[in-house]
């Protein structure tokens, strides 16, 4: 077993054909992946009931991959082909081929386990892939779409491990996974270049005056234009509109589920905030939510769900 091996090093140490993993192992593996990542805290949080520790495991690396197969390998050309790879053993896994990457030997236990679909990993893949060859959205629409694929299966993934399948919570859960994509995009814009990206629309940077030339302009100075401001204003206002649209999905679920969904979209919102009271320069300086302000949000989060009543009749689920 290779511990906390991550997918450049195990790609680098075993390649793409090699024995297949016994389970026991490919659980090790998965298991260590997501403790070992930064983000771990919200892979498992301290609230997950321990029987779906696994599975949120199992899942996390399976993202994981892809994400690391279309951002650090250094070469598009190089991650279209192994995100195909990819695709052919999810492929395998789902029609009973018997894959024999770690990943999807441990994956297998938890498609079984709760009867996962095929098409939030394929979908998952499939932005990835469109990362490699897509760079600019000319529409607000078609950023849309790209997190239809690149954010909300993840939070669908989330409710099918938890218990619930229904399209009423898959679609409020669409829009919170959409707002956080956004908060993420508005808050990285100068990251995101430097990985040759730019995620916002064109159509509304045209609105305001503002264009991808000035962004570069902006970038190198180190400092926004005025026609940037109002520009971001847009669009923390229509997403703040999407994280309020999901808002009510915490109200349906499982009260130790809802902590952990209500933290995610308090977080999102503070991050909007964060942008606004710099004047939504987010070209001199990144906004991010600091260690204290995190664990207000969890407090805050913990007293709405676990310590007042709930506004509504809660589904029997396998989260509780």
């Amino acid at each position: 077993m290779s511990g906390a091996l991550y997918p450049v090093e195990f790609l680098d140490r075993f390649g793409t054909e090699f024995a297949p993993w016994t389970l026991e192992d490919s659980l090790a593996y998965t298991r260590a992946l997501a403790r070992a990542h930064y983000e771990n805290f919200q892979v498992v949080s301290f609230l997950l009931p321990r029987r779906l520790h696994q599975d949120f495991y199992n899942v996390y690396s399976f993202c994981r991959w892809a994400d690391d197969l279309g951002d650090e390998i250094g070469d598009r050309a190089r991650s279209i082909e192994l995100l195909a790879w990819w695709r052919e053993n999810l492929e395998k896994t789902f029609a009973g081929d018997g894959a024999g990457h770690p990943v999807f030997v441990a994956l297998r236990t938890s498609i079984a386990r709760h009867s996962l679909e095929e098409k939030p990993f394929a979908d998952l893949i499939r932005a990835f892939v469109q990362d490699q060859t897509k760079t600019r959205f000319a529409t607000w629409e078609e950023l849309i779409d790209y997190c239809a694929y690149s954010a909300n299966p993840v939070g669908r993934l989330v409710l099918d491990l938890c218990g619930f399948s229904d399209e009423e919570r898959r679609r409020l859960s669409d829009a919170t996974c959409t707002a956080l994509q956004l908060a993420n995009f508005w808050q990285d814009v100068r990251r995101d270049w430097k990985k040759g990206r730019v995620y916002l629309p064109q159509d509304v940077m045209l609105r305001h005056g503002y264009s991808t030339e000035a962004l570069a302009e902006d970038l190198a100075s180190g400092r926004c234009r005025e026609e940037f401001r109002p520009m971001m204003a847009e669009l923390c206002d229509r997403t703040e509109a999407l994280f309020v649209q999901g808002l009510p999905l915490v109200d349906t679920v499982d009260a130790r589920l809802a902590v952990d969904l209500d933290l995610f979209s308090r977080g999102g919102l503070t991050v909007l905030e964060l942008i606004r009271r710099q004047d939504y320069d987010v070209i001199s300086h990144r906004p991010k939510v600091g260690k204290a302000a995190r664990m207000l949000l969890l407090i805050q989060a913990l007293r709405r769900r676990l310590f007042t009543p709930r506004r509504a009749t809660e589904a029997k689920t396998q989260y509780g």
